[in-house]
């Protein structure tokens, strides 16, 4: 049993603070605007220029003029707002942005993202993920913990080109909740039915229990 797309996204929205400031980026972390917990003010940046997203409308209630950086139909909430672009990003890059929450291709034990380019092959997508990993306070990252292949995406060093250096401090799997730790990955929380011994075989970097 591991955690689904759904549940991961709920486990990375209950962890962010009462009042944080969050970017949410394209793909899985999207997901998270949906698990808000109940009572808790969180105040949602896109960077296309919207502050107090609210969760995804009903299928009735999309408005296509009202979309996330995804491109995705969401909600504002009361006191929202829209603003250019460049203001936008005037937040991420002057530290404004408390959290943000990125997908990832690869991430190290070191804490090096890798989400923009899958080589040299791939085409690149950068976006504002460059943007939002030098700017927010915190960088955690949602993904598989595997490519489809089965290949790890938590490694020692990465082998894609890099988003961000030493960036990231939690990273969210369909395996488990962990943290980089230097030369591994410290276990916060293993998803049902996981052990510790199935989530190493998965991992390219060794693991170690939640304290240090």
């Amino acid at each position: 049993m591991t955690w689904n797309t759904e549940e991961v996204a709920a486990l990375a929205a209950a962890d962010i603070p009462e009042g944080a400031f969050v970017n949410l980026g394209i793909g899985q972390p999207e997901r998270v605007a949906n698990h808000i917990p109940p009572g808790r003010e969180v105040i949602l940046h896109s960077e296309n220029g919207i502050l107090g997203m609210g969760p995804q409308p009903s299928p009735a209630d999309e408005d296509m003029e009202l979309i996330n950086a995804g491109k995705k139909p969401v909600t504002l909430l009361e006191g929202g707002a829209f603003f250019h672009h460049a203001d936008s990003f005037a937040m991420i890059r002057g530290g404004h942005v408390d959290i943000c929450i990125l997908g990832a291709f690869e991430v190290a034990a070191n804490g090096d993202l890798a989400n923009w380019s899958t080589g040299a092959d791939g085409v690149p997508a950068v976006g504002g993920a460059m943007d939002l990993a030098a700017g927010a306070r915190s960088v955690r990252v949602i993904t598989t913990h595997t490519t489809r292949s089965g290949a790890p995406k938590l490694l020692d060093a990465l082998t894609l080109p890099a988003t961000g250096r030493a960036v990231v401090d939690r990273v969210y799997t369909d395996l488990a909740i962990l943290e980089p730790a230097g030369n591994s990955f410290r276990v916060i929380q293993l998803a049902p039915g996981e052990t510790f011994a199935s989530v190493a075989a998965k991992t390219g970097a060794p693991l170690l229990v939640e304290a240090p």
